[in-house]
């Protein structure tokens, strides 16, 4: 036993001896001592006293670990959003109250004028244009065409008829289109609120404005209902196109009023809401067409409209004017805009202006001058043309201020001082019968020379000893000039003065042929005293100013026209000027009225004029170039004298022929001798046929006025669309009698007196 405790035993870097043999001693597994807290476990042990879970099973625990993660997760966000809600809430009320509490007291709100329109309309009361901000009358909900509140329904708010001023549903279905697309491509304004932002906001886009819009769309809801507010919002919202309200816009790209648009150009209308610039018609026809298509898909969505009217709508696109600021009627329009704060101050309302303009004359009048210039404009380089027609009273009943309103808003008839060449001669005349002279005293038409000026005739011809109605029928430039030394520019300043011109004159014997500048509008008024007997009367566009509710604002009364020329002057006159448009420069503008006028034209033909007359209507036309560029040869007798004939036949038609003022009786002028005269060619063109006036309905005329009763020439409108066929104006009685008149020659005058009892074409052409 001592041995076997004292044997030493050495380590063994092998598998342990389980036999006693193998390590030189007896050792059983049994009798190893180890540890409790150190012995170890066998495998087979552990598996046997606890077996691992099956895969299936752990999978099962980790997924109800992780959905009681999750759950506990969305918990906790839905209270954080719970709590973030409120104090977003409580923000957002701090918010209202702040930017609320900077806003005006809600009882001083108040709905805001819309801007005051002024409709002007023609003498039969059609529409000559609009003018002011809006550009448009307002219209009622109820006036105008159904179609167009459905349209901007369907396109622009829905559910208008149901929310409250703000639509949630409209707003979130805006939030998820923008953050889908990572832009701002909705809006979801109702159009309550976009009335707000109108009416009261700037286009800013602030939170404080978008409060302030809320705030301002709930305020509206409570005070006006549903039609109210789309009402408002119809005719105060922008459509493009410097339009305003539905009804500018209706007239702007369609011509018509919003009562009477179809469904397809009311879904233009509405499309253009969107972007009123960018898709205006105007500016883009396949645009704003793409866009009408997707408002009425919209409309047939919502049950607007029938599968019968979307189809109709579909095959018949809209289809707008050529050009809104094309007419020459907006001449006039600006004419009488400059001159309405003198009659009726600022403009603080609706407003309508009666007009004198006889709006079928001046389409006539424009299509006579888009007509020649059309067709001549190239051949012949003239560019430019205007046209004035005033009856005996002083009424505009036509003004064209140029080719066309849309490229050119210059109104070269009021506005444009030109050289009125011979047409100014009449003054000269009127002026040297005043003297003493009569239409039989005869000057030398020969080669003259008034210090170094020397005036010649058209072509440097002369012809000898003439009358003064030759000289003036002929435009024979050395007669003119001489007339002028006799009397004196003074007088001849005077005498036109007196008579309308308004345009300084210069006091030289120059002025003679024509060398001051004038405008159309003041020579064509200059004219009027020889077509209504001598009385000058206050040229005007404007009848009458009314408010929406009818109240009279202005009135035209004219006061007392002052005679200006005696009636003896004015019948010898007209005798004279009479010959030009029979035998002299201005043959082409005869037509089968008694007619008198004087052409016109410049130093190398810069400028081309006529103005002439009947007892019913005084009619100025002038030819030219802005830039005062020669025109190739044309005369005052030729695109002048054309534009005055087509115009007159179409005002005189129906209207019973009158003869001129005067009774002076002149003898023939012999029509062989051939037309010389400054810018006045020696045509040999034979007159016109005579045009024959067509038996229509008589056109009613005034009655006649006691002389007594007269304060001013009074000239009533003529029925049945006529185009300015007017009764000739009642004058004082100290108009000249229908018999022969005849002077003394004064000494050195050369002129043999006129047989009693001759019979003039004037007598022929009135049957006398």
């Amino acid at each position: 036993m001592a041995n076997r405790r004292n044997r030493r035993i050495e380590p063994s870097f092998g598998e342990p001896a389980r036999d006693a043999s193998v390590a030189g001693f007896s050792l059983r597994e049994e009798d190893r001592v180890v540890p409790a807290s150190r012995k170890p476990r066998s495998r087979k042990a552990d598996r046997t006293e606890k077996p691992r879970r099956s895969a299936k099973a752990r999978s099962a625990r980790g997924g109800r670990g992780r959905r009681r993660g999750l759950f506990g997760l969305f918990m906790r966000m839905v209270y954080w959003c719970f709590v973030l809600a409120i104090w977003a809430g409580i923000a957002a009320a701090g918010m209202v109250v702040y930017y609320g509490a900077k806003m005006p007291a809600a009882t001083t709100w108040s709905i805001p004028d819309r801007a005051p329109n002024i409709k002007i309309v023609s003498v039969d009361g059609r529409l000559i244009a609009n003018r002011g901000m809006s550009g448009g009358e307002a219209v009622h909900l109820s006036e105008m065409s159904a179609y167009i509140p459905k349209a901007v329904i369907a396109i622009e708010d829905r559910r208008f008829y149901s929310h409250f001023g703000i639509d949630p549903l409209g707003l979130g279905r805006a939030m998820v289109t923008n953050l889908m697309h990572g832009r701002l491509s909705q809006g979801g304004s109702t159009l309550t609120q976009q009335l707000a932002k109108n009416l009261f906001l700037k286009p800013d886009r602030t939170l404080e404005r978008k409060v302030q819009e809320v705030l301002l769309a709930l305020w509206l809801e409570h005070k006006h209902t549903k039609d109210e507010i789309l009402a408002m919002y119809l005719n105060r919202v922008y459509f493009g196109s410097g339009a305003y309200g539905v009804e500018a816009a209706s007239r702007r790209y369609f011509g018509k009023s919003a009562r009477d648009v179809t469904l397809s150009e009311a879904a233009l209308l509405a499309g253009l809401l969107k972007a009123p610039s960018r898709l205006s018609p105007a500016r883009d026809p396949k645009a704003a067409e793409a866009r009408s298509q997707l408002v009425l898909a919209a409309m047939q969505d919502e049950g607007l409209v029938s599968s019968r009217e979307m189809t109709h709508a579909m095959s018949a696109p809209a289809a707008r004017v050529p050009s809104y600021w094309t007419g020459s009627e907006n001449y006039v329009a600006d004419t009488i805009m400059e001159e309405l704060p003198d009659l009726i101050g600022e403009v603080e309302g609706d407003i309508i202006v009666d007009t004198t303009i006889d709006l079928d004359l001046q389409k006539q009048a424009e299509k006579s001058i888009r007509r020649l210039i059309d067709e001549n404009g190239k051949k012949l380089d003239v560019s430019q043309g205007a046209l004035v027609s005033i009856d005996s009273s002083g009424a505009v009943r036509a003004m064209v201020g140029g080719y066309d309103y849309s490229t050119s808003q210059f109104d070269r008839a009021s506005g444009a001082k030109r050289q009125p060449g011979s047409a100014f001669k009449p003054f000269v005349y009127a002026a040297a019968l005043e003297a003493g002279r009569t239409p039989d005293s005869v000057r030398n038409d020969a080669p003259i020379q008034i210090g170094k000026w020397k005036p010649v005739n058209y072509g440097g011809k002369y012809y000898g000893k003439v009358t003064l109605s030759t000289a003036l029928a002929k435009s024979l430039n050395s007669v003119a000039a001489q007339l002028a030394m006799e009397v004196g520019p003074q007088a001849v300043i005077e005498i036109a003065n007196r008579m309308g011109v308004q345009s300084d004159l210069q006091k030289n014997v120059s002025i003679a042929l024509g060398t001051s500048e004038v405008t159309p509008l003041e020579l064509t008024a200059a004219y009027v005293p020889f077509a209504n007997g001598g009385y000058r009367p206050q040229v005007h566009f404007v009848k009458r100013v009314a408010n929406a509710k009818g109240k009279v604002l202005y009135e035209f009364t004219g006061g007392s026209a002052p005679r200006v020329l005696k009636p003896e002057i004015v019948g010898m006159m007209n005798s004279m000027m009479a010959g030009a448009v029979e035998v002299g420069t201005a043959r082409k503008a005869a037509f089968a009225w008694p007619a008198a006028g004087k052409t016109g034209t410049s130093q190398n033909s810069r400028d081309a004029w006529f103005v002439g007359y009947t007892a019913n209507l005084t009619t100025g036309v002038w030819f030219g170039n802005d830039d005062a560029r020669p025109m190739k040869n044309v005369t005052g007798g030729a695109l002048p004298a054309q534009a005055w004939h087509e115009f007159m036949v179409a005002a005189h038609e129906g209207v019973p022929v009158a003869r001129l003022p005067g009774g002076w009786q002149r003898a023939p002028v012999a029509p062989a001798i051939p037309e010389i005269a400054t810018g006045e060619p020696a045509e040999t063109v034979s007159a016109p046929a005579p045009v024959s006036v067509r038996p229509a309905e008589p056109v009613q005329r005034a009655a006649p006025v006691p002389p007594a009763a007269v304060a001013r020439p009074s000239v009533p409108v003529a029925g049945g669309g006529n185009g300015g066929g007017n009764a000739h104006p009642a004058m004082p009685s100290d108009r000249a009698p229908t018999a022969s008149i005849r002077r003394p020659v004064p000494p050195g005058e050369v002129g043999a007196p006129m047989k009693k009892g001759t019979t003039s074409i004037l007598d022929i052409l009135t049957g006398g």
